[in-house]
């Protein structure tokens, strides 16, 4: 498919009409009044996600497996981006997509890590499977052998010939001596983020001037959030917290993150990037439920740049970005309500965390 107004004709058309499936905030907020997770899965069934639920037997119908259907969803929009995506784009849009399969990837080395404390007659790769994303035909990973091999050693040898052969075995070094994943994570997170952002840059005209947007805003809010935590949780050196986090971005620069890694003030340096968050000093005085409501502020600063790339002129790659990231942030959405009225937990603990019932538009 070529580019241009031509190119982008059809997927544009085709995006809006997906966008339109996406819920509403007034239909976030119903399904978020259902009064227990029997309900709500009831009331998922006559949205969009029904079709995917459908398939699941009652005794099926467990918090683990709705998140696994809902996420089917996620995966049709992507599978479905990618096969119309101008040629120019469609490795951007496929790295994006690489972003679950990187999260598969970690899932199975930590199942790996952790399998000898289950105690289950269900097998190992059963175990895993439930929780892994459902990426379908673009599987690079062979996540069945790699968690029947047992080790990660064995595990990360499997993974010969696949995108993440030349940094995991490198990363396997350090793994090797002590024993500890983090490493590991790292070095695929880093990995998948420069290669992410080298696509980005990589566009040109409005391609480019769209995707930095979108990309840039979701890669400041991984690479702050990262450099915070590393920060107050993980007490890093100076040095270690500016090798493991990125050193670009569209707002949040290598300045900023040299500035928290040497000791500035965090409060002042997200305010200065981000003027409109408020009460960043109280968020960061009880990191460990301020973190998380500064994660969501960020989000919503995502959110409003991809809902900002429908407004305008339609034949940029923007508005199948914007779409697939609104998608996701719907599913996350979702998996909070589910873990929620699963759990039981208060309304007004959850309520903060939905992303959608709470956007100031």
């Amino acid at each position: 498919m070529a580019g241009g107004v031509s190119g982008y004709a059809a997927i544009s058309t085709r995006v809006r009409a997906m966008k339109a499936d996406l819920l509403s905030p007034q239909e976030m907020a119903r399904l978020s009044e259902s009064p227990d997770f029997a309900s709500l899965v009831a009331g998922l069934k006559n949205t969009p996600y029904g079709k995917y639920l459908s398939g699941l037997k009652e005794s099926d119908l467990t918090p683990r497996r709705v998140v696994f259907a809902i996420k089917n969803k996620l995966s049709d929009s992507f599978n479905s981006v990618v096969g119309q995506a101008p040629n120019e784009t469609r490795s951007l849009v496929k790295q994006l997509y690489r972003y679950y399969e990187v999260g598969n990837l970690k899932a199975v080395l930590r199942s790996i890590q952790t399998v000898s404390t289950w105690k289950t007659d269900i097998s190992s790769w059963e175990r895993v499977r439930e929780v892994l994303f459902p990426f379908g035909s673009f599987a690079t990973i062979p996540a069945q052998a790699m968690v029947e091999s047992g080790n990660v050693g064995g595990a990360v040898e499997l993974l010969k010939g696949t995108p993440y052969e030349a940094t995991m075995s490198f990363a396997m070094k350090r793994f090797s001596a002590e024993q500890n994943l983090f490493p590991l994570e790292v070095a695929i997170d880093l990995d998948y983020w420069r290669a992410l952002w080298a696509a980005t840059k990589r566009l040109s005209g409005k391609d480019q001037e769209v995707a930095v947007k979108i990309i840039g805003s979701l890669l400041d809010m991984n690479n702050l959030m990262w450099v915070i935590r590393y920060k107050v949780y993980h007490k890093l050196s100076e040095e270690e917290l500016i090798n493991y986090t990125l050193p670009f971005g569209y707002r949040v620069k290598d300045d900023d993150v040299r500035a928290i890694a040497t000791g500035a003030d965090i409060a002042s340096v997200i305010s200065k990037i981000y003027p409109g968050i408020q009460d960043v000093n109280a968020l960061l005085e009880d990191p460990q439920t301020g973190l998380p409501k500064l994660e969501q502020q960020l989000k919503r600063q995502v959110i409003k740049t991809c809902l900002a790339a429908f407004v305008g002129d339609p034949f940029h790659i923007g508005i199948p970005l914007a779409y697939l990231l609104l998608s996701d942030f719907e599913v996350q959405d979702l998996i909070v309500l589910i873990e929620a009225k699963s759990t039981n937990i208060a309304e007004e603990e959850y309520m903060p965390l939905l992303l959608k019932t709470n956007l100031v538009q």
